[in-house]
């Protein structure tokens, strides 16, 4: 973050400073946080009111850290009542927002100025392949300049200023994902930093309870593009009609990707490995007409990382990164983020896909896909699945439909863990499965045991819920061997 003094902090804020005799020039030159135990000498502690605890009874404790300034909502003291230096705001969530916003209109300034670094924002939203699409940008970028992006998946009212809030005057490329569970929620994140590339990857089921369905989905992701700054350019799929249909709202260029002949940014000749791992023919828009081709091979599992692939490269595109350099950081850029198609060979001869960090009807067909082609015609397929969560009254539906694939797909076997995620099961037989070939256990303590008995070297096994089902608990325990071991007195 820039240097910033506690006046500063409090004008951006709208906020006052406790003590009143605290010096106006006193210095944050550390990191924002929001925990405690990351304060350091010159930090801004920020003390968020949580669902299980309240930021403001661990301000004294970031104080104690090095903390030189608290974001709170009432004045604070010390255990031995001496006032913490303060600056006390009606909203403390609103406040991060808005210093965010002030610490971004000031790098825009600095950057636009002679010899600056040519700041441009980067923000991606979808309703599937936001944090992959993200982590890609950050390694592309990085080779080119000081990048920032968010960690892990800070896309919301408080991730999002704090990855803004780790920019300073020499980034070159701020990413942000940005989600929304609700109308409304890109315009309020797009009015902290209002993006120079927008990029939409694709409107599905994700949260589609929250929104009343496929359409207000859609409606909820063009905000994004709205609140692009006006000379901004959109990054559009081309082979999702709803996502090509915001082109109407941009307020400048717009550039799309796919696989759709009309695609600006696009991929042909598809293939996969016997890893799962695609290679394509990238084919970019070339100066002076025509296209620029260029064969890439990624390094993620998975045929859907194509159009994942296919976003960042186009938005790189979009900030001017030549097209080898874009498919050299494409082949080299690795997955990043834990519990999203995360692949390890155990010593045991057991390959566990972890794809548990979130679920939708999209993301849960694309992972069971992958499984399909990680296990070939010489291995085992097993998926351990849970509910996805927020689909609305098309719940059981779209679960039922889960289990329809799982047959289509030769699962061996199909662990439903959960009593939310039950159709899947109710769905597996009614497309004709015997019934030994799904089991539905209560919970996950139950899907271990299950599991411990059954593994075998040679198996694959994907593990995949949206994450309030909380199988990513499930996928580090496979990943790490935790307690399952493969069952030996089972024939491979």
């Amino acid at each position: 973050m820039i240097a910033l003094t506690a006046a500063e902090v409090a004008t951006a804020t709208g906020g006052t400073l406790h003590p009143p005799a605290l010096a106006p020039s006193t210095l944050v030159t550390g990191p924002v946080v929001i925990d405690s135990r990351l304060a350091q000498p010159g930090a801004l502690f920020v003390a968020l009111p949580g669902e299980h605890s309240d930021g403001h009874d661990f301000a004294a404790a970031a104080a104690a850290g090095g903390a030189a300034l608290v974001l709170a909502a009432r004045p604070l003291t010390a255990p031995d009542g001496t006032p913490l230096p303060t600056v006390v705001v009606p909203d403390v969530e609103v406040a991060l927002g808005d210093l965010a916003r002030e610490v971004l209109v000031r790098l825009r300034e600095a950057s636009d100025e002679p010899g600056g670094p040519g700041l441009r924002v980067i923000a991606v939203t979808g309703s599937v392949g936001k944090t992959t699409t993200k982590d890609l940008l950050l390694q592309m970028f990085s080779t080119a300049g000081p990048t920032v992006a968010p960690v892990l998946s800070f896309n919301n009212e408080i991730g999002l200023p704090l990855t803004v809030l780790r920019a300073d005057e020499s980034t070159r490329y701020l990413v942000l994902e940005m989600g929304a569970s609700g109308h409304g929620h890109l315009t309020y994140l797009t009015g902290i930093a209002p993006p120079d590339v927008a990029v939409v990857l694709v409107v599905g089921s994700a949260h589609i309870g929250e929104f009343g369905g496929v359409e207000g989905v859609a409606r909820a992701k063009s905000e994004l593009v709205v609140g692009l700054v006006p000379d901004g350019v959109a990054v559009l799929n081309a082979d999702d009609p709803r996502v090509v249909a915001m082109r109407d709202l941009a307020p400048g260029e717009v550039l799309t990707f796919g696989e759709s002949v009309g695609a600006q940014v696009r991929a042909s000749d598809i293939r996969l490995d016997r890893s799962g791992r695609a290679s394509f023919t990238l084919a970019t828009p070339a100066t002076h007409g025509g296209t620029h081709d260029e064969r890439v091979a990624l390094r993620l599992v998975g045929e859907h990382h194509v159009h994942n692939a296919l976003a960042a490269a186009a938005a790189a595109i979009a900030v001017g990164l030549a097209p080898d350099a874009i498919a050299l950081g494409l082949a080299g850029a690795d997955a990043l983020s834990p519990h999203r198609m995360h692949v390890v060979d155990r010593p045991d001869g057991v390959t566990v896909i972890d794809d548990s960090y979130n679920a939708n009807p999209d993301s849960m067909r694309a992972a069971l896909r992958a499984l399909a082609v990680l296990t070939g015609r010489d291995r085992r397929s097993v998926a351990v699945l849970g509910e996805m969560l927020e689909l609305g009254p098309g719940s059981r539906a779209a679960h039922e439909a889960i289990g329809l694939q799982v047959v289509r797909l030769n699962v061996a076997l199909t662990v439903v863990v959960g009593p939310g995620a039950r159709a899947i099961a109710d769905g597996a037989l009614l497309e004709g499965s015997w019934g030994d070939e799904v089991a539905v256990v209560d919970d996950i303590d139950a899907a271990v045991e299950l599991l411990e008995g059954e593994l075998r070297a040679g198996d694959v096994v994907l593990v995949k819920s949206s994450y309030g089902a909380g199988l990513w608990r499930l996928g580090d325990q496979l990943l790490a061997g935790g307690t399952i071991a493969v069952a030996e007195d089972v024939a491979p």
